[in-house]
């Protein structure tokens, strides 16, 4: 059995090289630039340039990984094991400069991001990536960028602790809300109360950092924003919308949401 060959060869090889994704993509710009917002450095700078690496790998090894499970092996699982190889390597020569940079030891992190990814992939090995559980492990994975940088640039355990939990209180209400966007915009029933209660909860707790001196009064609008986005799209969501369109936004949220907890952080 062969590929299709339909397609043009240059968007074939970019389906292979590149996720399609704007959440994955989110997920993964936001905690590098609140990272290095509040504690730049050459260390979290190339800790950052590693991430994305790893980022990549994770098309290609998807795909990999599906086409072997299958017991089959097209080109186009021949041009993923090139492009994984090309990451990976990206990735090793990144991270011994983030290494040869680093201020402290900035390991903790890493070791629990690979733990979260590696549940991902085994969903994703068995067909069920697309399901909630795996993009909050991944996304989480994707979060520990701005922990280790912080601790790769010499600052506390306390202060990268703080901020991948502020990330991750954008991850899951997030998460809720797209998938019940998308539900909607399609004529599915939704249980809108789900996102907006998460996002509430999220908001609940940033007060409560604030309230006992952890950020400033400043972070409290970065869950603010989100809560009345999830207000305003899950009304509006009989509107006219593409999913492309969606996930352009919520980049954008999810950026600014980045700016605001790492002014707050900091």
């Amino acid at each position: 059995m062969g590929e299709r060959t339909g397609a043009k060869p240059a968007s074939r090889y970019r389906s292979v090289a590149l996720p399609a994704e704007h959440g994955g993509w989110g997920f993964l710009l936001e905690p590098m630039v609140a990272g290095l917002l509040v504690l730049p450095s050459w260390a979290g700078f190339w800790l950052s340039l590693a991430a994305l690496s790893v980022f990549l790998i994770h098309q290609p090894l998807r795909i990999v990984v599906k086409d072997r499970l299958k017991g089959r092996r097209y080109e186009r699982t021949r041009w993923a094991e090139t492009f994984a190889a090309v990451y990976g390597g990206l990735a090793l020569v990144f991270f011994l400069l983030t290494w040869s940079q680093a201020a402290a030891p900035f390991w903790m992190p890493l070791v629990i991001a690979g733990l979260l990814g590696s549940v991902q992939l085994v969903y994703e090995g068995r067909g069920r990536g697309r399901e909630l559980v795996p993009e909050v492990f991944g996304a989480l994975a994707l979060g520990a960028t701005a922990p280790t940088g912080i601790l790769a640039s010499g600052g506390s355990p306390e202060l990268a602790a703080l901020l991948w939990l502020l990330l991750g209180l954008r991850t899951v209400p997030s998460l809720l809300y797209v998938r019940a966007r998308l539900r909607s915009l399609r004529g599915e029933d939704v249980r809108v109360w789900l996102p907006v209660a998460a996002q509430l909860l999220a908001l609940l707790v940033v007060v409560g950092l604030w309230l006992t001196g952890f950020v400033s009064w400043i972070t409290i609008a970065a869950p603010l924003l989100l809560l009345g986005r999830a207000a305003y799209g899950l009304r509006a969501s009989d509107r006219p919308a593409r999913a492309r369109d969606v996930g352009i936004q919520e980049m954008i949220y999810g950026l600014l949401y980045a700016i605001l907890i790492a002014v707050g952080a900091r």
